[in-house]
């Protein structure tokens, strides 16, 4: 009998709870999501081997069912919750800003020019217009935002 089969057999249903225990803490060391699904499952099998005296193949099926069932439920769960949280403009600070209107501190000369929104200098194109104007941003251009004079 090898090291690991006598520890499982001088454990017995509390096995499961070690396994479980483990693979919850991989989850702390690993990127993802994916040994949380697998430690619930094995602490699940643990409660049912505590209650019932049942062959071990039958623990070992229903672990590897509970894991199935829950990382494919668990991953859904994630994917609508990271669909639900977080900045779809976070990478595109400049979507933010279409839509909204602002007020042109420097004059907007052969089509380029500045505007200082909040704490950022953003370069614009559009029309030639006064300092003064009000433009609304239309689009971004690459880094640049597209503007047009506010009606």
């Amino acid at each position: 009998m090898s090291l690991i089969e006598s520890i499982v057999a001088a454990l017995g249903p509390w096995s499961w709870f070690v396994l479980g225990l483990i693979l919850l803490g991989l989850e702390i060391l690993a990127p993802g999501t994916i040994f949380l699904w697998f430690g619930l499952s094995a602490l699940v099998v643990g409660v049912v081997a505590l209650l019932f005296d049942l062959p071990w193949q039958i623990y070992v099926a229903l672990f590897l069912a509970l894991s199935l069932i829950s990382l494919l439920i668990g991953r859904r769960l994630m994917i609508k919750m990271a669909s639900e949280k977080g900045d779809p403009g976070l990478n595109q600070r400049g979507s933010r800003y279409i839509g909204r209107e602002f007020t042109l501190t420097v004059p907007l000369s052969e089509g380029t020019g500045n505007l200082s929104i909040d704490d950022t200098i953003w370069r614009i194109t559009g029309p030639d217009l006064p300092a003064g104007t009000k433009v609304r941003v239309e689009s971004i251009d690459g880094a640049r935002l597209v503007v047009s004079p506010a009606d």
